[in-house]
């Protein structure tokens, strides 16, 4: 266990502090395992999850239904930061989180469709195959989430943020970074998104660790969601930057 101390991550949902003074209840008598966090139940949670978020996202790809792309994100990241200071409330927030996502994504998928055909089932399945090819290279042993490579992780993904946010404020002022157009085919734009994309996926191990982490030290069971809602925010971006990598290759043909 001791090598899950000194982690870290770039999801803001699951960083170096998201279990520190957890407590379980025990006024009421010995802690009985049902009361503990455990792997299978955040795996079950995430399932859970993430079929709230495909039910929403379908609904508005097959109604048409773009004009809840902005409310959906707003709502969201309202929800997301509640929960990431109210963790004992995901069991509440993180199906209303996921429901909001969907509504979201759904719009974003609609749109990406309209410009390209089948890249919107394209990314979705190369978002789960990113996603369960890292679990098993994670449980193999295969990858190792080493100091130097979580340090690197979190660096990288810092970066981007920054990045990101510098691009929104310039362009306010009607600048802004062109390597970000997902319309920009540039070989210079396809090996930044290509970055990010793998920067995205490698974060997946990193929450894969703290939830591993959480359930060996025993965190309480509302954290089975927690660890869900950590996946789903990593899974949201990993599946947005695949949505603009193939777009930006389809651009230079």
């Amino acid at each position: 266990m001791a090598r899950h101390l000194t982690l870290r991550s770039g999801n803001p949902a699951l960083n170096k502090n998201s279990f520190k003074n957890l407590t379980v209840n025990k006024s009421t008598g010995p802690i009985l395992r049902d009361e503990l966090m455990t792997i299978k139940g955040t795996v079950d949670k995430t399932a859970i999850s993430l079929l709230l978020m495909i039910a929403s996202g379908y609904y508005t790809f097959s109604e048409q239904i773009v004009s809840l792309i902005l409310p959906g994100a707003i709502i969201g990241l309202i929800i997301a930061i509640f929960t990431i200071f109210r963790k004992q409330y995901a069991p509440l927030t993180v199906p209303l989180y996921a429901l909001s996502q969907g509504l979201f994504l759904g719009g974003i998928s609609f749109m990406y469709s309209q410009m390209i055909e089948g890249i919107v089932y394209n990314a979705i399945l190369l978002t789960v195959a990113i996603l369960l090819s890292l679990l098993l290279a994670y449980r193999s042993g295969i990858i190792k989430p080493t100091e130097n490579f979580k340090l690197g992780i979190f660096a990288a993904t810092g970066g981007i943020l920054l990045f990101y946010l510098i691009s929104i404020i310039s362009s306010f002022f009607g600048t802004g970074f062109s390597v970000l157009d997902p319309t920009n085919g540039s070989m210079t734009s396809i090996l930044v998104s290509l970055f990010v994309v793998i920067i995205a996926s490698l974060n997946l191990v990193l929450d894969f660790d703290f939830i591993e982490e959480a359930s060996e030290n025993g965190a309480p069971k509302y954290m089975e969601w927690y660890g869900a809602f950590g996946l789903l925010v990593t899974l949201v971006w990993l599946y947005l930057e695949i949505l603009r990598l193939f777009l930006k290759i389809n651009s230079r043909d």
